[in-house]
């Protein structure tokens, strides 16, 4: 794809013309007199309503009317028309999502030039030379349910009661960090019906599909993957480390019983399973980490089993009871020097929950709510785009010192999100630039000149 745009990377209006160029290649089956509107138009009106948060189609286009010659339209979002929320619906329903994949890559790609990815890195292991690795969390989300609305894409389940429902679900990757709660969206992998496939598609296989599609691009990143219980599966560990990548993935006993069957019979003999504890105080409290791990144990039953390491972290109090209890495996060497990083890292996968799937669905970018459903892959591009704008947000909070500003000085992310809507109801702004600088100068704080 190429550079469209001079300037800020990251900004809203290169963001935008990306956009626009990938959409002109969009499949679009319309002819003669009905092509009014482009599905450049298309695109960026719903990329428009999840980047300001306004609750509906509708209700954007309502707030849009209300500018002076729809101009806060043209100028933020670079559209030459505005159409209708069917409109929008029907042109995109024909796009698959990974159309809009590139944009995810672009925008890692320019955070990573300008540094912003490198603070995010943690120092698992002294003996690996490069820059720290890179943490991705794999987990699955619903962002639709229903009894009666589906398509052809939907995960279809027949029920005791005699019911049928209809979901969609996706693998949400992003990266994060222990140390902070913001993360960095990536590509998405959808979990939908496979072509020449009897059984229906699942979270193992989409994750899998991820990495095939996705991983090379992140090799050079030193990244190690985290995920739940369900991807510590040998096809999927296989599949990380193939593509040189490393894994830190949970590891429940109930799912591995050749494994702690290996770590009971470690332990009875006394050697094999090192424990190691650090005592830490938290405020007034106390606490106690004990550490539990051992080399080389077979991931499951046979010949062929794949040897991990395994690693469990028990968390008491000063009474003694038991605060938090975890497990994973990995092929990272574990050592008394290490096995506070690489724990920490692990519960970071909590990062994907708390700071990416409960943001979309808690916070105003309604990712559950039923934009539009289609025939074909209408609900995943609306998903798509919706993770495109959180992952604008998220970029200009890391590299936008007047964003930063404005969201410490506004009491909430709902107020944030409350006067960009009123603002571009009422007044027309040459850019984003401008509406930041509109907004400081009302809160009378202070910023550098964007000029």
């Amino acid at each position: 794809m190429t550079d469209l745009v001079i300037g800020n990377p990251l900004s809203l209006n290169v963001l935008v013309e990306s956009l626009k160029e990938i959409m002109r290649s969009a499949p679009d089956k319309r002819i003669g007199k009905n092509c009014v509107y482009s599905m450049e138009d298309a695109a960026l009106a719903a990329f428009a309503v999840f980047t300001t948060q306004s609750p509906s189609f509708l209700a954007y286009q309502r707030t849009m009317e209300q500018t002076r010659g729809l101009r806060c339209a043209q100028t933020l979002f670079g559209m030459r028309q505005i159409p209708t929320d069917n409109c929008v619906r029907t042109l995109l329903d024909p796009v698959v999502p990974s159309h809009l994949f590139p944009l995810f890559t672009q925008i890692f790609d320019a955070l990573n030039a300008g540094g912003h990815i490198d603070p995010l890195r943690v120092s698992l292991d002294s003996s690996e030379d490069g820059p720290g690795r890179l943490l991705i969390a794999l987990d699955g989300t619903a962002y639709h349910a229903s009894h009666t609305i589906h398509c052809q894409q939907c995960t279809v389940a027949k029920h005791h009661n005699g019911q049928t429902s209809y979901s969609h679900t996706v693998i949400t990757p992003v990266i994060v960090t222990p140390a902070v709660s913001r993360v960095i969206p990536l590509a998405p992998e959808f979990i939908v019906p496979q072509d020449g496939h009897d059984k229906q598609d699942c979270e193992t296989a989409a994750a899998g599909r991820w990495l095939a599609a996705t991983a090379d691009r992140y090799r050079d990143q030193y990244v190690t993957v985290l995920g739940d219980d369900l991807t510590s599966r040998q096809p999927l560990c296989e599949a990380v480390l193939a593509k040189g990548l490393h894994f830190l993935f949970v590891c429940k006993p109930s799912s591995h019983l050749t494994l702690y069957e290996e770590v009971l019979g470690l332990a009875r003999s006394g050697g094999g399973v090192t424990t190691h504890e650090i005592t830490r105080r938290r405020g007034q409290k106390t606490y106690t980490d004990t550490y539990r791990f051992a080399a080389q144990l077979p991931l499951r039953a046979g010949a062929d089993a794949l040897c991990v390491n395994w690693l469990e972290l028990t968390t008491t109090n000063a009474q003694g009871q038991t605060i938090d209890h975890n497990a994973w495996v990995t092929r990272h060497a574990i050592h008394p020097g290490n096995v506070a990083a690489l724990a920490a890292a692990a519960r970071a996968r909590w990062g994907i929950e708390n700071g990416a799937n409960n943001t979309l669905k808690t916070k105003g970018y309604h990712f559950e709510h039923n934009f539009g459903h289609g025939k074909q892959y209408l609900s995943s591009i609306l998903a798509t785009l919706n993770l495109l704008a959180f992952l604008l947000h998220t970029a200009q909070e890391m590299t936008s010192h007047k964003y930063r500003l404005l969201r410490a000085s506004l009491p909430t992310r709902q107020t944030f999100f409350d006067d960009i809507r009123a603002l571009t109801r009422y007044l027309c702004f040459p850019s984003f630039e401008a509406l930041l600088d509109f907004m400081l100068k009302g809160l009378t704080i202070d910023a550098p000149d964007s000029s």
